[in-house]
Order: structure tokens, then C-alpha cells, then sequence
């Protein structure tokens, strides 16, 4: 396997991920209302607004990491495993449930590190 082949693979990879990640956004809105939905979205464009002060290059590097071959696959299986151990721990949570423990976490470690 030759280095073209390597990058195809790696990229086609991160591409089945990004479908992934898609799919499992549409799935996680079409269970909802329309109601629940915006006050969901209210709730995490804070703790995004809080979350981008500390971190505020996450989503050019987001965006790198699907132009590295492997890198988003890696870093999607990743959240993946985690989502899904989160989702097994806890009874009747959603997957917004688990963005906003990370968000909070993410923040929490951010503010750790400052002090």
C-alpha cells in the first residue's frame, strides 16, 4: 500500500465519520419537538458561548482534523465510546444530555487550568 493509498483511506474514513456524526444529529432532532428543541438550544448556546472563551480555536482545529487523514475517525471513535458508555451509566438520558456534561466538564477543566 503506497502513501495515496494510505491518505484515500484515511480521509474516506474521516468522511465516514463526519456522515456519522450526521446521522446521529438528525436522529437525536427528529426525536423531539419543536418546543424541547429551542429550549435544548437555548440552554447550549450558553454553555457554547462560556465553552468558546476558553477554547477559542476548537472549531478550526475540529475542521483541521477532518483534513488529516484518520485524525477525525480516531477522534470521532473516541467520542463515540464515550457518548455511549455516558448514555449506558446514566438512565433516560440523551445525547444532549451527554454535550452538556461535556461542555461543563471541558469548561470545568479549562478553569482548573487557570487557577
Amino acid at each position: 500500500m503506497n502513501y495515496e493509498e494510505i491518505f484515500i483511506l484515511g480521509w474516506n474514513l474521516n468522511l465516514m465519520m463526519f456522515v456519522l456524526n450526521f446521522f446521529l444529529a438528525i436522529r437525536a432532532i427528529s426525536s423531539k419537538s419543536k418546543d424541547q428543541l429551542a429550549q435544548e438550544n437555548l440552554y447550549l448556546a450558553d454553555l457554547k458561548e462560556e465553552f468558546d472563551k476558553y477554547y477559542p480555536y476548537r472549531k478550526y482545529e475540529t475542521m483541521v482534523t477532518y483534513l488529516i487523514p484518520f485524525t477525525a475517525f480516531f477522534r470521532m471513535t473516541y467520542r463515540i465510546v464515550e457518548m455511549v458508555s455516558f448514555l449506558n451509566r446514566n438512565e433516560n438520558t440523551t445525547m444532549v444530555d451527554f454535550m452538556i456534561y461535556k461542555y461543563q466538564s471541558d469548561i470545568e477543566l479549562a478553569k482548573n487550568k487557570l487557577n
